[in-house]
Order: structure tokens, then C-alpha cells, then sequence
């Protein structure tokens, strides 16, 4: 995506996004109207996941940033968010967030596989392995290699990340969840816009 209207005096495009308008990302990935009940009228997508994060649901403003961010940018905001709540992770939390941080770093698929194998051992997902499967799920084959290829659904690295970052958000005390739920949106929101 390039700049939009920009020579109208129009704002640029945010370039880290799949979509600009709200609706089309529902329309996009069908699958996102499965995890959020709000339905956009018109905004961009922005300014939907903004909304939502102040509203009474603010957990589906999670899900439409999961969505909405291409996934290379998924896997690495899951991460971040799940580093800033290292206090509330598990041990095996660091070891899946640094194969996923390797995947971003290097994508290929050894650091792809290596991210899927490791979330796909645990016997309970924890939310450092959902977005080590956020990663494996991003491209390339479900199986293994020597395996008929099985590509996951182009929604799947969202629904892991969304996944991760929910899961450790119900860990956080609700003193503290709310506020730092609006942290989290609006790191995806940045991450949209740094070119």
C-alpha cells in the first residue's frame, strides 16, 4: 500500500496494516466476525480497534489488531506485549517467545518449524506458545516436511497471537488488565504506522 490521497492533503496509509477500512478486513477474513461481536460502520480500522479498546469489550480491540496486522508484525507485537508481562509468564514462555523472535528476525522455514514444533509439544498452550504458533502458522506447510503440504488459513497466525496475548491478559490483576490492554492496542497502532 502506498500513500492515499496524499497530495489531497489526505493522511498517508499506514503501511503495516492488511487493511485500511474496517469492513474490509471483516470482509477480508470472514473468521474475525467469529471472535468479535462489534461490527464497524463506516470507520478505519484504526480508529475501530481505538473504539473498541474504550468500550465495554475492550478485549475485541486484541483481536482486530491481530487481525489487521500483517503476520510478521502479528508474531512481533504478541511478543512484546507478552514481554511486557514476563511477570505473569512461565519458564517455558521465554524459550517459545525467542523461537518466535527468531522467525520475524530470519524467516525461513527452519526458525518456522522450529517455533511450530516447540508450541505444538506443550501439552497446555501457554501464551508464549500460541505465538510460537502464531509464527509456524504464518506460511509455508501445518506438516512436516516430508509430509504433503497443508498450508495453514490465512487467518491462523491471528488467532494465535490474539490467542497469546488474551490468555496472558486474564493473568494480569483487573486493577491492572484494562490499562494495560490500551498499552497493547496502542503498540499495534504504532507498529502500524512505523514505515
Amino acid at each position: 500500500m502506498g500513500d492515499v490521497g496524499s497530495s489531497s492533503g489526505a493522511p498517508p496509509a499506514r503501511r503495516n496494516l492488511r487493511f485500511e477500512a474496517a469492513q474490509d478486513l471483516f470482509d477480508g477474513l470472514p473468521e474475525l466476525a467469529e471472535d468479535v461481536t462489534a461490527r464497524p460502520d463506516g470507520e478505519d480500522a484504526v480508529s475501530f480497534a481505538t473504539a473498541l479498546a474504550e468500550g465495554p469489550t475492550p478485549e475485541e480491540a486484541i483481536t482486530v489488531c491481530a487481525y489487521n496486522l500483517p503476520r510478521r508484525y502479528a508474531v512481533w507485537w504478541g511478543h512484546e506485549c507478552l514481554r511486557r508481562a514476563e511477570q505473569v509468564l512461565g519458564e517455558d514462555d521465554t524459550e517459545l517467545m525467542k523461537l518466535a523472535a527468531d522467525w520475524v528476525a530470519n524467516q525461513n522455514e527452519q526458525t518456522r518449524y522450529a517455533a511450530l514444533n516447540a508450541a505444538m509439544a506443550q501439552k497446555d498452550v501457554s501464551p508464549g506458545g500460541w505465538i510460537a504458533f502464531g509464527a509456524g502458522w504464518a506460511g509455508g506447510s501445518m506438516s512436516g516436511p516430508d509430509l504433503p503440504p497443508v498450508p495453514p488459513a490465512p487467518h491462523l497466525t491471528a488467532k494465535a497471537v490474539n490467542a497469546g496475548i488474551l490468555t496472558v491478559l486474564a493473568r494480569i490483576d483487573l486493577e491492572n488488565r484494562r490499562r494495560t490492554l490500551g498499552s497493547f492496542v496502542r503498540m499495534a497502532i504504532q507498529l502500524s504506522e512505523d514505515a
